[in-house]
């Protein structure tokens, strides 16, 4: 395993991290019908089988089921050995509006302390807004309340779970954030224009999505006729491919971590195979400078057609 600077942190994380999401709920392409979730004991073995071949890397979240609490227990005993993220409760109201600042601070205080409680530690390496779009990311109290968890030795550092790239754009311009995790992958490479922003900043870039939730794979997907174009777009990456071992996952994960400035690509993991699959890939032999040059300009041609939480409302998976 291969390690580097998260930013300035200090940190040095596995190229690869852990997503946590699997692990403690149903996820898949089509979250409606999502409905396999690990259990606990396979959990359990599965981080620690992660943690002994070098991934030190692991991401989780409050809203990620029981993942803090199955993270909580598999390292206990072992917490020097691993590098947390997680990430407080999305605090919109019903109706999209904000809480009362002195609601939005009991909700984050309260989010935190429960992370606390389920990881089994004192500090949380990274502690991440789990959506920061553009109002939220102007919220003092947010700020306030991150620096508060900082001096009182709660957390290490501050991050940000973002969306779109104006949102990325605000985090970096802030001068706050410590790491940022965002989406890329080789269809939605607009996150990409502000990655030389972040490293000179020394802002920690994680990146997810690297897999589209499977669609950047081999599975044999029918997609939906709204997504005809998408699905002969996925084909073409086939004149990427090294040889003929090659497959899309492979193609997908190496280009994340091809770029220089991503400190650690993200990724699911619910099974021991796809754990040594990720292992095989993340191996410091990534794409050269030419196919990493076409690589990325190979992206989808209309980047905000890229949605999958809309495909997914609008029954196209």
């Amino acid at each position: 395993m291969h390690y580097k600077s998260l930013g300035n942190t200090g940190l040095k994380v596995s190229e690869v991290a852990f997503g946590g999401v699997e692990i403690g709920m149903p996820y898949g392409l089509n979250m409606s019908q999502a409905s396999h979730k690990m259990q606990k004991d396979d959990a359990i073995k599965l981080l620690h089988y992660a943690l002994d071949r070098g991934i030190n890397f692991f991401d989780t979240a409050r809203l990620y089921g029981e993942s803090e609490t199955i993270m909580g227990e598999a390292f206990a005993g072992m917490r020097q050995d691993v590098i947390l993220t997680s990430k407080c409760k999305h605090f919109r109201l019903p109706d999209g509006s904000l809480p009362a600042a002195s609601d939005l601070k009991k909700i984050m205080t309260d989010s935190l302390h429960e992370s606390l409680r389920e990881l089994r530690t004192d500090c949380i390496d990274v502690y991440m807004l789990h959506y920061g779009d553009l109002e939220i990311l102007e919220l003092e109290e947010v700020y306030e309340l991150f620096s508060i968890f900082q001096q009182e030795g709660l957390i290490r550092y501050p991050g940000v779970s973002v969306y779109e790239p104006e949102e990325t754009k605000k985090a970096l311009d802030k001068d706050f954030w410590k790491v940022i995790q965002l989406p890329f992958n080789l269809m939605d490479q607009k996150q990409g224009e502000h990655f030389h922003q972040a490293s000179a900043q020394g802002v920690g870039l994680v990146v997810r999505s690297v897999l589209m939730r499977g669609l950047l794979t081999d599975k044999s997907f029918q997609l939906h006729p709204a997504l005809k174009d998408v699905q002969a777009h996925l084909h073409t990456y086939r004149k990427l491919y090294t040889d003929d071992s090659q497959t899309l996952a492979s193609l997908a994960m190496k280009f994340a971590a091809s770029i220089p400035e991503v400190s650690s690509v993200l990724v699911g993991f619910d099974k021991v195979e796809f754990v040594q699959e990720a292992l095989s890939i993340f191996n410091g032999d990534y794409l050269n400078a030419n196919d990493l040059k076409m690589a990325k300009s190979m992206s989808y041609p209309d980047q905000s057609f890229l949605n999958l939480a809309q495909w997914d409302k609008n029954g196209w998976l």
